[in-house]
């Protein structure tokens, strides 16, 4: 009877800098051990593996591909190697895997099939920026991405604040980064002057940008968020 292997959640770096910098040297050692991965995309995976072990063959390895076009039916057949005693790793395309992340389903279909599953330490953007906000890390929720549409973006704004308000849970989301720029002035001209905003931009790079002030402070200042990975978080007292 074949040992089973483990599932190995590996993260990433959340923009170009050097892996080691933010990694420890864990995620390389398990890098190095592993040849099976389930990865969003396959030339950023190749890659990161690259930048962590530049003398691993290329060719050794085996790839799944696991986002938006991939059906649910394939899905058990990417841990077929874990049952048959072979370790996989799941990698994300920035951060940790499963956290607003396509990974989370292999995550639970391992669970159902009696697959140790392995987290990995590395930097969440989520985490990092609900860190540096000095908003309550005791209660908080990560929301995803907003309406596009004006009207409904809006409304969603002013129901974030009002749970923040009513439950004193501090509300994070995300947008597009090339609309960075246009959710700060949303925020700035929907929610209550006195309404803590939070940005997290180019978390862990050299770029770093993490701010906290009221939607009235912000309106007088000007940052520039365009195609920069940014983290909202906001929260009403």
């Amino acid at each position: 009877m074949n040992t089973v292997g483990k599932l190995y959640l590996i993260p990433t770096t959340l923009g170009e800098n050097d892996p080691l910098e933010v990694l420890p040297i864990t995620v390389k050692q398990i890098i190095e051990q592993t040849y099976t991965y389930i990865v969003e995309n396959e030339k950023t995976a190749r890659r990161f593996i690259k930048r962590i072990t530049p003398n691993k063959s290329q060719p050794s390895l085996n790839m799944f591909h696991l986002n938006k076009f991939t059906e649910a039916s394939e899905l058990p057949n990417f841990l077929v190697p874990c049952l048959k005693g072979t370790n996989i790793g799941l990698l994300s395309e920035a951060g940790c895997p499963g956290i607003a992340d396509p990974g989370a389903d292999i995550v639970k279909l391992a669970h159902q099939k009696n697959i140790k599953v392995v987290p990995l330490v590395g930097p969440s953007s989520i985490l990092m920026a609900m860190m540096s906000s000095g908003m309550n890390g005791q209660s908080f929720a990560f929301n995803g991405y907003l309406p596009i549409d004006k009207g409904e973006r809006k409304k969603e704004i002013k129901r974030l604040e009002r749970l923040s308000f009513e439950h004193n849970q501090s509300q994070l989301f995300i947008e597009t980064p090339y609309r960075n720029n246009k959710m700060l002035e949303d925020l700035c001209h929907t929610l209550d002057k006195n309404t803590e905003v939070s940005v997290a931009c180019d978390i862990t790079l050299n770029s770093e940008f993490i701010k906290t002030q009221t939607a009235g402070a912000w309106k007088k200042n000007i940052v520039d968020l365009h195609k920069r990975p940014t983290i909202f978080i906001i929260h009403k007292t």
